[in-house]
């Protein structure tokens, strides 16, 4: 899925990376488990960090067809100095400069032709995108030696505590620094530090803060959760909401909001994804982890709608939403 993050950063989690587009397979129906047995499981599972590997099986998402983490590899490749806003456990960022690296023996003239260049952003989105389990790959191991082909200076931000300390063990053996900092609070760098700033569902883009960081020329480049994202689980427990909130986070009022702030927005583009969820245990796990989707959820609290929810899953098979995702390229001008 995308971030699902605790703290409240996405509905999803990770990226993939994959160009392709598919609507996600079905999952083989499991045998039946009680709803206490699923429901005590769900809220057992650890909220820290970006991996979603508890999810494989439970709950798929499409991811878009952009595939954000090698598309931000290219971009890291060709950058001196950046920035990852709000990086959560330091997952996407790892990935990222793990595709980055590049070969260090010449390549073999008798080697057949190498796919096409997985950091493309085509031109022409796909409705949906290739099926996975929710959260970001681990990190490849590449096939040949390699050496990163990282920036000079990789500085990644993050304001939940046990996140900080999980992208800091992460990051840290990859020469990243990890800076401790509220994500509503001014970024702790100089003017024009960076030419590129990358950030993967920001719980909200200070875009002022991303100018003023920009040197001219930079670029910002980021993922973005859309408008009512996940919204038919949302209503399940909530019940209708009003326009404005399912209107929050549209793209178009982010490149207004982006353009007051003095960025050329150079593409956007959006696609909405199916997801589901087979069983009330991943509800509850992802429920937990992405905190503002049901403001205050508990087990306690929701019973009722949980055992609704069960029984449906039970009867009619996954439970289907839609997340929505934009990709933001910004230049400093």
């Amino acid at each position: 899925m995308g971030p699902m993050v605790h703290n409240g950063r996405s509905e999803s989690p990770g990226d993939d990376g994959s160009a392709s587009a598919r609507t996600p397979a079905r999952t083989p129906r499991r045998a039946p488990r009680s709803f206490d047995d699923l429901v005590t499981e769900g809220a057992a599972v650890p909220t820290d960090g970006w991996d979603f590997s508890w999810f494989e099986g439970r709950a798929a998402e499409a991811r878009p067809s952009w595939g954000y983490a090698r598309a931000m590899a290219g971009r890291l490749a060709r950058a001196d100095a950046v920035l990852d806003v709000q990086t959560g456990g330091g997952e996407v960022l790892a990935e990222a400069l793990t595709h980055a690296a590049v070969p260090t023996t010449a390549p073999d003239p008798t080697a057949a032709p190498s796919t096409p260049d997985p950091t493309a952003v085509p031109s022409t989105p796909a409705p949906t995108a290739t099926p996975s389990t929710p959260g970001p790959t681990a990190p490849r191991t590449p096939s040949t030696p390699a050496t990163p082909a990282a920036p000079a200076l990789v500085v990644a931000t993050e304001g939940w505590g046990p996140n900080v300390r999980r992208a800091t063990r992460l990051l840290g053996p990859l020469g990243v620094a990890v800076v401790a900092s509220p994500e509503d609070a001014p970024l702790p760098f100089a003017d024009e530090a960076f030419d590129l700033v990358v950030s993967r569902h920001p719980v909200r883009p200070h875009w002022d803060e991303i100018a003023r960081v920009l040197r001219p020329g930079g670029r910002y480049f980021a993922q973005h959760v859309g408008p009512a994202s996940v919204f038919e689980l949302v209503e399940f427990f909530l019940g209708p909401q009003p326009d404005a909130v399912r209107s929050a986070r549209h793209p178009d009022r982010e490149r207004a909001d982006a353009e007051a702030a003095g960025l050329d927005v150079v593409e956007l583009r959006a696609e909405r994804l199916r997801m589901e969820f087979h069983d009330i245990g991943a509800v509850v796990h992802f429920l937990r982890k992405v905190v503002w989707m049901v403001p205050g959820f508990t087990v306690t609290e929701y019973e009722e709608r949980l055992r609704a929810l069960h029984a449906r899953i039970e009867s009619d098979g996954p439970f289907v939403a839609h997340s929505t995702r934009h990709l933001f390229d910004a230049r400093k001008p």
